[in-house]
């Protein structure tokens, strides 16, 4: 049974003052960390053991003798065998105990199974818990449906590989690192199936993965992830906010496309098929035409989340997206949570952010705004689930 939201409203009621901001120790952690140093308010990041020297060493916080922050940005670092660790029980009441409101990236949803988070996590999550599932393509009510309801457009889905009539992306995940990607493309059944075979033969993907994968149209065009925020503390037609926008850089896909075609071709054949392991991120805007469109969707969004999973999405979310020939987006994937391509923006804001609220405004510094915000006015159980 999932944890009624009354019931982390109750929590978060006794919770100690001032709180503190948590974030797992990966994806968009450091940008969790350094919003929350900006807007004043401690942190801590929950690291896995032998992970922990980025937080613990590289970014540890700094402090001059009176006490001011002088370097750094992560206050405290608690470690633990592995990630999903953090949701026993000891582990729990140590993060209620230090007033702990828990920011969820995708290595949260990921490293600790979903279930424990919907039934046996009793910490205040700053964000759409019920959501999260959504991000898993293999169940019923997944991403798609809910952009489905919203009247947001997807690419077209492609019932099994015989069908495959155009140049599909088949979505699923990567045999050994199950957080990132087993995608590949193909054109034909036997494009299909020549690149199922070479890639479950080098490890990338499994037989049973593939079962349950998405195929769907390859939308030719440029990639964008609109980084947004919705906010449920001020009236409704102020609440949707665009802060930034980034694309993906993909581990060998990056470099096979910068190759000339005649050396692509002069390739092994198994180097031909690229791995789509994110490796980092960079930063883009939007031509202005088109942002009008771009907050159409965000708004359906936030509607349609509002109908299915009430209260709906509070805070950042991300729609992951691509412009066709037209300029016409095209919406492939969803993260109801800080995106992961956040950190390029952290310290110096993001674009649009910026511009809303002159000065730098990055995700993460948005949500540790919103927390502070929550904590001032007495209505912290309004962004918490």
């Amino acid at each position: 049974m999932p944890i009624a939201r009354a019931e982390i409203e109750r929590l978060v009621s006794s919770y100690p003052t001032p709180a503190v901001v948590g974030a797992v120790g990966s994806h968009s952690a450091i940008d969790i960390a350094d919003g929350a140093a900006t807007e004043g308010l401690a942190n801590v990041v929950l690291a896995q053991r032998g992970r922990e020297a980025t937080y613990a060493r590289y970014f540890r916080t700094l402090r001059g003798p009176d006490g001011a922050r002088r370097r750094g940005c992560v206050d405290e670092v608690w470690e633990y065998a592995k990630f999903a660790d953090l949701a026993d029980g000891a582990s729990q009441e140590r993060l209620r105990g230090r007033g702990v409101l828990l920011v969820p990236n995708r290595a949260f949803s990921s490293y600790v199974p979903l279930v424990t988070v919907e039934e046996e996590f009793r910490v205040p999550v700053v964000g759409s818990r019920s959501m999260l599932r959504i991000e898993e393509r293999t169940e019923r009510d997944n991403y798609y449906a809910l952009l489905e309801s919203a009247g947001i457009p997807t690419p077209r889905a492609i019932p099994g590989p015989d069908a495959i009539d155009r140049l599909v992306i088949v979505k699923l995940p990567h045999a050994a690192r199950r957080l990132e990607r087993g995608f590949f493309t193909a054109a034909s059944p036997e494009e299909f199936r020549a690149k199922r075979d070479a890639l479950i033969a080098r490890g990338t993907i499994t037989s049973d993965d593939l079962a349950h994968a998405r195929i769907e149209e390859y939308v030719l065009g440029p990639v964008f992830n609109f980084n947004f925020f919705f906010s449920p503390l001020v009236p409704r037609a102020e609440g949707l906010e665009l802060l930034g926008v980034d694309e993906r850089r993909e581990s060998n896909l990056d470099g096979l496309v910068r190759l000339p075609a005649e050396q692509q071709l002069a390739l092994p054949t198994a180097d031909r098929i690229p791995d789509y392991l994110v490796v980092g991120h960079g930063t883009l805007t939007v031509r202005e035409s088109i942002l009008e469109e771009i907050f159409r969707l965000g708004e359906r969004f936030v509607d349609a989340s509002r109908t299915r999973y009430p209260p709906g999405i509070l805070g950042a979310f991300c729609l992951q997206t691509c412009l066709d020939r037209n300029g016409s987006p095209i919406v492939f994937d969803v993260a109801a949570r800080i995106g992961g391509g956040t950190n390029i923006h952290l310290g110096l804001g993001h674009p649009y952010g910026n511009a809303l609220y002159r000065g730098p405004m990055s995700s993460g510094r948005r949500i540790a705004l919103e927390i502070r915000r929550a904590l001032a006015d007495g209505r912290l159980k309004e962004i918490v689930s």
